[in-house]
């Protein structure tokens, strides 16, 4: 640490960096994004080796955490939380005096990794000093024996004695949970009441509040199948796809641009992607299906299922990150193949496998070669569009097109003609047309006007070319014809008639010279730009120049244009697609795609492969899909279980969904996770089914309010000994508004639309989703950055979120909408207030909040107000707290 910082400044940085340290997605984030450009950007100059040799730069090193610390000669370089602060980012941005590297800018998005490292705590596990290179070797049997490498186990279910214990386990999970709660022990709340049981799962599973209707027939109904129906209904309901599919659309990065090229140009056909997984989770799709489908849909057998089924789900990769391509073709590749990777990885199998880009991973048994026998699975494949139709479909409407276009061409080519016969023989006419231009031109100087067609008649010439050889001719445009006109421009205007005469002739011979050398100039001055004198517009050719003898043939050939289009089906819906399968890579030696190393043969992780199996170089899409969507790999069942059961409780067993290496959490669960994961297999891998088993266990219908002692022992809620209060996002809370206003427009799937209309009604899924640009409302309400895989939501507090609520037209129009709905639902103030609760919280009003409500609705308007008395009142109720959370 420097001297001149003072000493509380040094024990701050200390400790914010050994506080971000004990974050593990920080921790990747700096294996992934920052260590592989300091070693081969930095280390040369800046680092202890560097010293060594005599090659050390501004007394800066950069290979540990302990000597960025101690800054270099200009002082501190980074500065955690702060990048504004330190020398680094200025010279990565080329800001200053100092430009770092030397010989040449790193790409923006490199840049903006640095800043978003050093804003978030500048985390580095380097531990000491040196160069990042890969330990001796990874013992990959040794490996195996990491719990998420071993295959899950069916625990037995625990067992008590107690009557009453007994009595609240309604299926295994709860005599799990219940073990742990004798482990810790703790004591659960009590179960939920109905009101509330009704609206956690219905917004759950739908993302919408139920109706006051649905909570008093369940309020009413004592039938012990009740519950269980319920959640039935709300799983064949479309809005359950619509709810569950945005979870995955998170984990699978889903947008419609791109943020690392220039010229950001939507993808049309996203839309096809998202409305895939949307269908795949309301027909329950198995999930092994589901990511098998996915990752190589293009190659699974036809019978697997129709076009749409079968192709737009690879959407997953054929939507994935495109780098600008004009400099540094192969660093931009690398970039994309390692957001498949990364994305694959995490996603299906919850395991950082982008860490080994550059060196072996540091924590879990993945080594360098590992990540470019994935990489190589989709070197060389492409991201395309392809139609989502049956084969007969597509021959069809290619065929018909065909004719289409033949059709049109025979137009175009009898009106090409026509117009080439015309402007032929009016270039061989250029003396002609020239000499009556000028006269044409200097008749118009006297009193006596001229007539262009009465000219052109008179001398055998066409008035169509005569006007625009008169516009060519005017001495404004001399600088800028060829050289060819240099002497007809040079005419004085009191030229007799045999100079204009002569001057015509010769300047024809040189036009005609020049075309008939395919002199490219002269063929734009006179004939194909659009203010050349023979050029003809394409409306015209048919109005001028066609003959008489060629009109009934060319009305033959529009009429067979019209048949054929009238013959034309309809064009097959598209779908953004990666296809083809890719080319084995050499390993890139410290990510860098210029220094290659050796082979890495394209095949499976070495740690989840069969023991013994050797790569193939023919290992395709199809067989990684396979080994993922495998019920022998131990991981792909845990990680999906494991996401499912936090979007239910808003903490996994696994509380890193996407890590469940050495880095990431131990379950909180073990024997529950492997029970699930075991079952859900047996089950189908049916995602509807472990819904059921989750909802219908005690643990889930537990109340929300809190136990001092317990709170004490488990404040995070680990053990599930209460249900857990948790703010909707902002798509459930959003539709939540336009649905309890009445506003809500149900209809499913197709294009997007934009959320900057305020007056837009769709659900929230359907909304345009930017990485280049995000949406405003999405970014204020925590949407995840669509450039990588998210695995959970973020939940801030801060005071735009209620000035949106406050202020925004999208907000006043759904306070307008209630009230003239609550309006129709009363025939007092007192009934409609109820109304509004009801429909806003599912319950009626507290006597003390009937009377406030009363009184401020009898107070008499203001003239600034810009909404009546009632369409305040629905707003704060639309604005309220208890409109956002879920018990």
């Amino acid at each position: 640490m420097p001297k001149s910082l003072p000493a509380f400044v040094a024990l701050v940085l200390v400790a914010s960096t050994t506080q971000a340290a004990d974050d593990p997605k920080a921790v990747e984030f700096f294996e992934a994004k920052i260590r592989p450009v300091l070693v081969d950007q930095c280390l040369k100059c800046h680092s202890d080796a560097a010293d060594q040799d005599k090659k050390l730069r501004g007394g800066l090193k950069l290979d540990s955490k302990a000597n960025w610390q101690m800054g270099g000669d200009t002082g501190p370089a980074i500065v955690p939380g702060k990048p504004g602060e330190g020398s680094l980012i200025a010279s990565l941005k080329y800001a200053g005096d100092i430009q770092m590297p030397p010989k040449g800018k790193l790409p923006d998005h490199v840049v903006a990794d640095f800043e978003k490292w050093i804003k978030d705590g500048a985390v580095d596990p380097r531990a000491s000093t040196g160069t990042a290179t890969a330990p001796a070797g990874i013992d990959i049997e040794k490996g195996r024996q990491f719990w998420s490498f071993q295959k899950p186990l069916a625990a037995p279910i625990p067992s008590f004695r107690d009557a009453k214990r007994s009595s609240f386990i309604r299926n295994p999970i709860d005599a799990f949970v219940m073990a742990k709660w004798d482990e810790q022990h703790l004591t659960p709340v009590g179960l939920a009441d109905k009101r509330t049981l009704i609206r956690r799962a219905t917004f759950d599973l739908t993302g919408l509040p139920p109706t006051p209707e649905e909570v008093a027939a369940f309020e009413k109904n004592t039938s012990p199948e009740a519950y269980a129906k319920m959640i039935d209904r709300l799983l064949a309901s479309p809005r359950y796809g619509e709810r569950w599919g945005r979870y995955w659309l998170d984990v699978a990065r889903f947008a419609e641009d791109q943020a690392h090229t220039f010229g950001v140009k939507p993808k049309q056909n996203a839309f096809q992607y998202r409305d895939w997984v949307i269908r795949a989770f309301n027909n329950d799709m198995p999930y092994d299906q589901f990511a098998r489908l996915q990752i190589a849909g293009d190659l699974v057998a036809e019978s697997e299922g129709d076009p749409f089924t079968r192709l737009a789900g690879l959407g997953y990769m054929g939507l994935g990150a495109e780098y600008y391509k004009n400099t540094a073709r192969e660093q931009a590749i690398a970039e994309e193949l390692d957001d498949r990777v990364d994305t694959l990885t995490r996603g299906f199998l919850g395991l950082t496998v982008s860490c080994a880009r550059c060196h072996d991973h540091k924590f879990d048994p993945l080594p360098t070669r590992d990540y470019y026998s994935i990489a190589g699975i989709f070197n060389g494949t492409r991201m395309t569009e392809t139609p989502l139709a049956e084969p007969a479909e597509v021959k069809a409407f290619s065929e018909a097109t065909a004719k289409v276009k033949a059709a049109d061409d025979a137009v175009k080519s009898l009106l090409t003609a026509a117009g080439k016969k015309a402007s032929d023989r009016a270039l061989s006419l250029t003396d002609k047309y020239l000499a009556a231009a000028w006269e044409l031109r200097a008749g118009r100087k006297t009193v006596v006007k001229l007539n262009s067609s009465d000219l052109a008649e008179a001398r055998g010439l066409d008035a169509y070319f005569l006007d625009r050889w008169t516009s060519y001719i005017n001495p404004a445009n001399s600088d800028k014809a060829p050289p060819q006109f240099k002497e007809w421009f040079a005419l004085k205007a009191t030229a007799s008639a045999e100079e204009v005469e002569k001057t015509a002739a010769s300047t024809r011979k040189a036009v005609l010279d020049a075309v008939r050398s395919k002199n490219a100039a002269m063929m734009k001055a006179v004939l194909t730009d659009k203010k050349a004198p023979l050029f003809i517009e394409p409306g015209d050719v048919e109005k001028q120049f066609i003959t008489a003898a060629e009109k009934p043939k060319l009305v033959d050939l529009r009429a067979e244009l019209e048949r054929c289009k009238s013959a034309l089906p309809p064009a097959p819906p598209m779908a953004h697609v990666l296809m083809g399968n890719g080319a084995s890579m050499k390993i890139y030696i410290r990510g860098n795609p210029a220094t290659k190393g050796e082979d890495a043969p394209k095949g499976f992780l070495q740690v989840l492969a069969k023991p013994g199996a050797k790569p193939a170089e023919n290992y395709t899409r199809l067989e990684l899909a396979n080994d993922i969507a495998s019920a022998e790999n131990p991981l792909t069942a845990r990680v999906i279980v494991n996401r499912v059961w936090a979007w239910h409780f808003g903490r996994g067993l696994v509380n890193t969904p996407s890590n469940f290496g050495k880095l990431g959490d131990a379950p909180s669960h073990p024997e529950l996770l492997d029970y699930l994961a075991v079952e859900f297999i047996k089950h189908g891998w049916s995602l509807k089914w472990l819904h059921r088993q989750i909802m219908g266990s005690s643990t889930y219908q537990l109340a929300s309010k809190a136990d001092a002692d317990d709170i004490k022992s488990d404040a995070a809620n680990v053990y599930l000994w209460r249900a857990t209060r948790h703010r909707l996002d902002v798509e459930a809370w959003r539709d939540s508004l336009l649905y309890v206003s009445g506003n809500l427009d149900e209809s499913i799937g197709g294009p997007t639309f934009d959320l900057k209309d305020s007056n837009a009604k769709r659900r929230t899924v359907y909304a345009k989703v930017s990485r280049h640009e995000l949406d405003g409302l999405l970014r204020l309400f925590d949407f995840p950055d669509a450039n990588v895989t998210a695995d959970k939501r973020t939940s801030t507090t801060v005071p735009q979120q209620q000035l949106f609520a406050l202020n925004s037209d999208f907000m006043l129009n759904q306070a307008k909408a209630l009230a003239t709905r609550v309006e129709k639902l009363g025939k007092t103030d007192e009934e409609r207030i109820t109304a509004a609760y009801q429909l806003c919280y599912q319950r009626p009003p507290a006597a003390g909040e009937l009377k406030l409500a009363l009184a401020f609705l009898k107070m008499p308007p203001r003239p600034e107000d810009k909404l009546t008395r009632w369409q305040q009142y629905c707003q704060v109720l639309l604005a309220s707290n208890e409109f956002m959370y879920v018990d």
